[in-house]
């Protein structure tokens, strides 16, 4: 496939500084790209290295200009959004194969179930009573669908997934593969020396344009519902425990753990590894960095670090101080052992 610069800027509409002529026939990352294909620089660190890209053309920020005497071998197109520019033209040249409706004939199907118009069904799919699956569903091999769960209109079910009893999701929604949604939550009561087991009876329910990574676990509880809202996208290898609530367009980044019964606002971003304690409430569009240990409320706006959490600022004037700890332990004691010798002089 081809396209001229002069094509690409009546899909995205930008402001070009080069050869409007000049052919696309590829698009690549920064670093990997040829002389005619198309990446994109939105990082202050990439665009600092422009002069040594290789591509042929690059998108950057609409506010961008070369250094002075910086002699630039590509196209620019200046675009106020770049990443998302560049996915559009991707999409051109890696198109989307049309969704074919097919039932494979090894997938076992329960009782009452109602399938829309569209859906793929594909090898090894175990469906159970009483599903409702919308338009335009895609379900991949060897995925296990219990009594009960409602699937809405284009959604997409990577392999070997499994949805638990009455779990819900909305449309639009994509599951990677891996994924266990509506597993029972960690509930247990002390008796005696036994922790005898609870019976699970809650479910969990996911809103639209929802994307859940590879390998997440997203209990149900004894009673209630754990719910993810609209728009919110988790990463790879998340846990998110028993009646949990996650407000819409929250990014839940990998290896993060969200204990039972907290509440996560709209437009939150937890980052990579954190963790946060159980009957907590983190407010809309606070930021909780990587690593963090969260064992307390997060007002909304607030950006948090470290363990246990603190203000952002505050942690990195902590995390800068502590390297220096054995060497600050090391001049704490000379001066001790001064000040004794001084009293003792004194004396």
């Amino acid at each position: 496939m081809k396209l001229s610069i002069n094509e690409i800027i009546k899909i995205v509409p930008a402001l070009v500084t080069g050869d409007h002529d000049f052919e696309i026939t590829g698009l690549s990352s920064f670093d990997d790209a040829g002389s005619h294909d198309l990446t994109f620089a939105c990082d202050p660190t990439y665009l600092a290295r422009l002069n040594r890209c290789r591509a042929g053309a690059v998108i950057v920020p609409e506010s961008f200009s070369p250094q002075p005497l910086v002699s630039l071998n590509c196209v620019l197109l200046k675009t106020s959004n770049p990443k998302l520019s560049f996915f559009k033209i991707l999409e051109l040249f890696h198109p989307k194969k049309p969704l074919i409706a097919h039932v494979h004939g090894t997938a076992i199907l329960g009782r009452n179930l109602r399938s829309g118009e569209g859906t793929r069904v594909e090898a090894n799919v175990v469906i159970g009573d009483d599903v409702v699956i919308g338009n335009h569903v895609h379900i991949m091999p060897n995925v296990y669908i219990a009594n009960g769960c409602v699937l809405g209109d284009y959604t997409v079910i990577k392999p070997n997934v499994t949805l638990m009893e009455g779990t819900i999701l909305g449309h639009h929604v994509i599951v990677h593969p891996g994924s266990v949604i509506g597993s029972d939550g960690y509930g247990f009561a002390q008796n005696a020396q036994i922790h005898e087991k609870l019976a699970h009876t809650g479910h969990v329910k996911i809103g639209n344009h929802v994307e859940i990574g590879a390998c997440n676990t997203i209990d149900k509880g004894t009673l209630g519902v754990t719910s993810l809202g609209n728009g919110v996208k988790t990463d790879n290898l998340v846990h998110i425990a028993h009646n949990v609530k996650i407000g819409d367009n929250t990014l839940v980044v990998a290896q993060v753990g969200i204990a039972g019964s907290t509440c996560i606002g709209k437009n939150v971003i937890i980052a990579g590894k954190a963790g946060i304690s159980g009957h907590l409430t983190i407010g809309d569009y606070a930021i909780v960095g990587p690593y963090a240990g969260v064992s307390k409320d997060v007002p909304a706006n607030e950006i948090v670090s470290g363990i246990p959490h603190m203000p952002h600022k505050t942690w990195l004037k902590v995390s800068s101080i502590v390297p220096r700890l054995p060497e600050m332990r090391k001049k704490i004691s000379s001066l001790e052992r001064k000040m004794k010798n001084l009293e003792n002089k004194s004396e």
